[in-house]
């Protein structure tokens, strides 16, 4: 029987897509996140969010009249998930390379404000700093590796994010095993450590299930 590791827990109804594929699942959470106080902030035109734990750690300290400006967002998660909670999300895409590229052709004479965590790329931050753009940025949740050694015997991984890669290789090692990715920065976290990786077609959860799905029946 296929074994799979998943570095983070999953809900009740992706578990079940590999019961009913006949593959045996383990999951462990290698990351954990939690909100962290900020000072309130004075908010510029537009908000950008790159992750849904962004936005529930805002929503948390409840910031005053946050709904009213209009938001631009990385993942189909976090758009989801800021309509739901009754933002407009005017703009959004797969990743932040994408996003700052509408925002060069449609909004780079307007201000920003960035809410992010702890661990976050610079691609944001320096395209607003080369084209001389106003923003403020606020860390307002930060992410803590749980370190995991992994006894069991498994065939593939699945990593969500390039902490959750960094907290695995700690305690553990990628030798014969097929790596599974929700995008392009998670892959990139990997560069010297595996060539063995399949990247999700589209950076969600599910993709990354269908993926490992797939690939194993081809075997």
């Amino acid at each position: 029987m296929t074994q799979i590791l998943s570095t983070k827990k999953l809900s009740k109804a992706l578990k079940k897509k590999f019961s009913d594929a006949g593959m045996k699942l383990v999951e462990k959470n290698f990351i954990q996140t939690k909100a962290v106080s900020f000072e309130t902030p004075q908010l510029n035109d537009y908000l950008v969010f790159t992750s849904k734990q962004a936005v529930k750690s805002v929503l948390k300290s409840g910031v005053q009249n946050i709904l009213l400006k209009p938001c631009l967002c990385v993942g189909s998660k976090t758009k989801n998930f800021l309509e739901k909670k009754g933002f407009t999300v005017i703009e959004s895409a797969d990743y932040a390379e994408d996003l700052i590229q509408i925002i060069d052709s449609k909004y780079k004479d307007n201000s920003f404000t960035f809410f992010c965590g702890n661990i976050r790329k610079n691609t944001i931050p320096n395209y607003f700093q080369e084209k001389k753009i106003a923003y403020n940025e606020f860390v307002v949740y930060e992410t803590k590796l749980k370190l995991h050694q992994i006894k069991k015997p498994f065939d593939g991984i699945l990593f969500f994010s390039p902490s959750g890669v960094n907290s695995f290789l700690e305690m553990n090692s990628l030798e014969n095993k097929k790596c599974f990715c929700i995008g392009n920065t998670t892959a990139k976290a990997l560069e010297n450590k595996t060539e063995n990786i399949v990247i999700a077609s589209q950076p969600t959860v599910e993709n990354v299930i269908y993926e490992v799905i797939h690939y194993y029946k081809r075997l």
